[in-house]
């Protein structure tokens, strides 16, 4: 490990008292049986990613590293970059209620979303978490479509929801 980078439990330690909370259901959302450890795990690196602290993405990478393999972590952080640029441009048409964005195409290269060699309904959760934690109306309803029209059940798709959400109030906590 690097001399430089802290533990998740010692940055956990570190969250103000006033987001222990958040401390205590980072174990609890991390263990949730609605999720593989392989889902549970990438969405954990595809939300930190997402939630933009550095030192709360280095301790949850360091420790998703013991639970996941190179290609998986791979394919979490590249769930949460398309996300990053997706979400901003379909929460744009979203947003701006002209109809006309709508029937303009997106030109956006998209390759790694059948590119990202993993498991795709693990991929879509990822992208699911992200896009819960950027807000994109959008994305959220057609990451979780996919997910139930593919047997995904309502439990696991709120698995991946609650680590969205205690990460996201990670950094926010940690950031303070």
């Amino acid at each position: 490990m690097d001399p430089g980078l802290v533990s998740l439990d010692a940055l956990l330690e570190s969250v103000p008292e006033y987001a222990k909370d958040l401390r205590i259901n980072l174990g609890n959302v991390l263990r949730q049986t609605e999720l593989s450890e392989s889902q549970a795990w990438g969405t954990a690196i595809s939300c930190a990613v997402t939630a933009r602290h550095p030192a709360l993405l280095a301790a949850i990478t360091a420790e998703a590293s013991k639970h996941l393999d190179e290609n998986a972590l791979f394919g979490a952080r590249a769930a949460a970059a398309l996300m990053g640029m997706n979400n901003i441009f379909y929460r744009f048409r979203h947003l701006s209620g002209n109809p006309e964005y709508a029937e303009q195409p997106a030109r956006l290269r998209m390759q790694m979303i059948r590119g990202h060699g993993r498991d795709p309904l693990d991929f879509e959760l990822w992208c699911l978490a992200a896009s819960s934690i950027t807000g994109c109306a959008l994305c959220v309803d057609a990451h979780e479509k996919v997910l139930r029209e593919k047997g995904v059940r309502t439990e696991t798709i709120m698995a991946a929801v609650r680590i969205a959400a205690v990460i996201h109030g990670l950094a926010i906590a940690l950031g303070d």
